[in-house]
Order: C-alpha cells, then structure tokens, then sequence
C-alpha cells in the first residue's frame, strides 16, 4: 500500500557555503529573503540599493557586514559569489548582465518576473549558459509547504488520473510603485506565481486562454487586473487561475473574504488546501487535505509550523546553494523559467487576440 501520511513540507538545507550578495532594500529583500538567510544560516556579506541610507538600515538590522554605494559595485565585489537581485524586472536584466561578467560570481539569483516579456527573459537564459553560470529565477510559490506536499502526493499518484485543478485568489497585492510604468500588471506580476506552480505540479500546457477586466481599485491605468485563466494539458487535465484582485469593497467596518484557495481532482482522490499568504505580516501556514482510495476515503490533514513568508524563501536559496556544490541544474534554473513567461506571453496573446493560444507558438 502507498505511504500517505510521510511528506516532506519544508526541503533539508544541503549546502551553506557559498557568500551572497544582497541587492534591494525593500520589502522583499529586508522582510523575506533575509529573514529567511538568517533561519538558514546562508552567509549574506554584503548588501546594496538604489538608496544607500536603506541599504545601511537594511544591513544593521540583519548584520550585514558591508554596505556598497551602488548595486553594480556590489556585484564586482569579489567576496560575492552569488548575487541575489530583487529589483524591478525592467532594471533587473542590466544587473544580471552585468553580474555575468563577473569572473567571481558563480550564480545569481533574479526575481521573477525574470523580464517584462517572453523575448528577453529566452535571452537572458541563453547568456547565463553562455558565460557557464548558474541563474535561478525566484519563482518560491513552489517551495510553498502545501505546494511542495501536494506535489508530492502526485508523484506518488494517489490521486489517480488527474481531471481538474484550480487556484482562487481573492486578495488586494500592494502594487508596487514602478508597476504604473508597465502595460502589464497582474499576469506578469502576480498570476505568474499560480502559471509557474501549475506547470511545477502538472507539467507544460498545450493551450492558455485568458480574459481580464480592469479592477475598480488599482488607479493607475491596466487592462490586466481581475484575471481568469483556463489552461489545457497533454494528459487532458484542465487548470483555471483566477486572481481577483478587487475582492469587494475595502470600506471600514465592512467585512470582507480574503483567501488564495487550491483544489485539485482525480478518478483516485481529491486534495484541497490554503495558502497562508493574505494575511501576512500576522501569518499562518498554508494547509492542505486529501482523500483518496489509498486512505479509504477518509481525509488526511499532513501539518506543519512552517509558513511561505519567510519560510519558504530558505528553500529557494538552498537549492541554489546545493546546485553549486553538486554541479547540478537548480529546481528553479533559467531554461525552465522560459517556459514560464512563454506561458504568461501567451495569455496576454490570448487577451489581444480573443482566442486560445498555443504554447507551441512560441519558439522555447
């Protein structure tokens, strides 16, 4: 009989040894990523940003032992050997650029979006190979505890032959300033984590429709704010992703609904779950339950303390670490992340031509 109650929620740290290099000062960087170095014990020896004076408050508060006057100073610094950007995605290609040059830098790890578009995000990919350095693209929906189980439990098919899933967000992001300066908004920035971890659960997509309306709240001017994707897979399982991000009226004393929701369906079993993000900085851990004929039809509730924010950052930098000392692809290399945005360029696609959109359009 199947095991069904051993999952692994949190990924063991492999490989401490390689020194990072912090760029950004913002919330990201300063609330996450380094929250997360610090549980792990990663060596973070330097930081830098667009502000000097927030980089040194950044680096008080984490014991950063320097603090560079530029982010480009920072990568040409040879103590650094992983440089780990979080910037917005239109500057983020110069930096990466620019750290491929570097003789000393080993790997870097961008923020997804790892481009505005399909096109430079291919190029970006190609380059990296090219110089023989490692680029890992921040796509940490996938070390998410519930997602990292759930993946699990289909790898061990207790699910049986998968039919549909779907993820339901219904939450408010904290759009960041730059993004009023781009013609895309919530696919590039946020939908992209849901297409990225579908792909992580179910594999590549044939075809992607996507429809959007602008969102009554966001006051900068969009056309992606509310968006509904229905992805088609090889194996006949469908996917749809929603992200509503208006969610009713944010009024005082008004009582509202905020969740991101998952459920997925097989002939064996059904699983159905959480994540723990909206309610941040508070928190809680996502959650996750399954039935299926391995259980006799009963649920199974796995359980862990472990939270996506912070938490799950430790394993997006764990498997870069580990990638470097084993000489092996990471989880979350460069090629693959292509296939990402070419799904995420598809389903603008799919919007400007009202139809469904093939992944085999696109030239990965």
């Amino acid at each position: 009989m199947l095991e069904t109650t051993e999952f692994v929620p949190d990924p063991p740290i492999r490989c401490r040894d390689f020194r990072i290099g912090a760029i950004g000062a913002g919330f990201i960087m300063a609330d996450v990523h380094l929250a997360s170095y610090k549980q792990a014990g990663f060596p973070v020896v330097a930081i830098a940003s667009r502000t000097p004076a927030n980089a040194k408050t950044v680096a008080d508060r984490w014991g950063i032992p320097k603090v560079h006057a530029s982010p480009k100073a920072l990568i040409e610094d040879p103590e650094v050997e992983i440089v780990d950007v979080a910037f917005p995605p239109d500057q983020q290609p110069e930096l990466i650029r620019h750290a491929l040059q570097q003789k000393h830098v080993k790997a870097i790890l961008a923020q997804k979006p790892l481009a505005l578009d399909f096109l430079t995000a291919k190029a970006l990919a190609a380059e990296a190979k090219a110089a023989g350095k490692i680029l890992s693209v921040n796509q940490n929906m996938r070390f998410d505890q519930s997602m990292r189980v759930l993946k699990q439990i289909l790898d061990r098919e207790l699910l049986g032959t998968l039919v549909l899933a779907t993820i339901e967000m219904r939450a408010i992001p904290h759009w960041q300033p730059f993004l009023a300066d781009y013609d895309r908004l919530t696919l590039l920035n946020m939908s992209i984590h849901h297409l990225d971890v579908l792909r992580f659960l179910l594999g590549d997509p044939t075809e992607v429709m996507t429809m959007v309306r602008q969102d009554p709240r966001t006051s900068f001017a969009h056309r992606d704010g509310i968006c509904v994707s229905t992805l088609k897979f090889p194996s006949g399982v469908m996917a749809v992703s929603m992200e509503d991000v208006w969610t009713g009226p944010r009024e005082e004393n008004f009582q509202s609904d905020i969740y991101i929701k998952w459920r997925i369906e097989g002939t064996d079993g059904l699983a159905d779950g959480t994540i723990g993000w909206p309610d941040y900085p508070a928190g809680s851990p996502s959650t996750l339950r399954y039935s299926c004929r391995a259980t006799g039809g009963k649920w199974v509730n796995p359980r862990w303390p472990t939270m996506w924010f912070p938490d799950a950052f430790k394993g997006v930098m764990e498997q870069l670490q580990y990638a470097l000392k084993s000489g092996t692809e990471p989880l979350l290399n460069a090629a693959d992340n292509v296939k990402t945005m070419a799904l995420v360029e598809a389903a603008y696609r799919s919007i400007d031509q009202k139809r469904a959109v093939s992944l085999s359009e696109f030239d990965i």
